[in-house]
């Protein structure tokens, strides 16, 4: 299957250079380009491709607008394109606020063509590009700022424990390793199930916690406390996850 690829940028040297490694690869397909963010929402209303290439600092309307926009306004039956935010700095304030917007994953333009393909494909996959070595300092960043301070963003660890209450023990296990950037594959290895039970599992979590992909799955856990940062385990009211109190 073909992945079909918008690419957003203001520079013009930078839409070429990802042009060039994107299209070099026969499961890719360069559809289109656009140079802000209101003419990236346009475009790909227009051309309905499978993963939106967004860069972040654009003139006009920015990239972290430009994927809200996208996602919650999309006009055709079906979901709308997953986006892949680019950004030159790794904890870029507005990389965090393109998450919360629904955005896919992330990527740094300096990264070998080789991870952009391979992001391209996590993506389009409708899984998260979570680099555990960038990622990881991203979410950190991001928790430790006061609720409310980006646009956008979500209500505070408080109501985060109470949308975590939805959830059973296994799923807020499986919670928890999403949080740690594990693919469906390692997750199912780790837990002794099939990928086919953890990719219809995090459906699950993500349709009862009211979110969109795995990196905002991610980030709650993180708000929530469900990740001990001193032993890096899985913590609920004090207790492990499959503990009393949880089905």
């Amino acid at each position: 299957m073909t992945i079909r690829v918008l690419l957003a940028d203001d520079q013009e040297m930078v839409r070429d250079a990802l042009r060039a490694v994107i299209d070099r690869r026969p499961d890719f397909e360069v559809v289109g380009t656009a140079a802000d963010g209101a003419e990236a929402v346009a475009r790909a209303v227009e051309l309905r491709p499978d993963v939106v290439v967004m860069d972040v600092r654009m003139p006009g309307t920015n990239g972290v607008e430009a994927t809200r926009l996208l996602l919650a306004d999309w006009p055709h039956p079906g979901p709308p394109p997953r986006v892949l935010v680019l950004t030159t700095f790794d904890l870029d304030e507005y990389v965090h606020a393109a998450l919360r917007a629904g955005a896919g994953g992330f990527l740094l333009k300096n990264s070998p063509p080789d991870q952009l393909a391979h992001a391209l494909r996590v993506v389009a996959g409708g899984e998260a590009m979570l680099a555990p070595s960038v990622t990881h300092r991203l979410i950190g960043a991001f928790t430790a700022l006061p609720a409310g301070l980006l646009p956008g963003a979500p209500p505070g660890p408080t109501t985060a424990d109470r949308r975590l209450d939805a959830l059973t023990a296994r799923e807020l296990e499986v919670l928890v390793l999403v949080a740690r950037g594990q693919s469906n594959r390692r997750i199912a290895d780790g837990l002794g199930l099939s990928q086919a039970t953890v990719k219809s599992r995090v459906n699950r979590i993500l349709t009862r916690l009211g979110l969109d992909n795995r990196v905002q799955a991610a980030l709650l856990a993180h708000e929530a406390g469900l990740l001990d940062p001193a032993a890096d385990r899985p913590r609920k009211d004090g207790g492990a996850l499959g503990g009393p109190g949880r089905p």
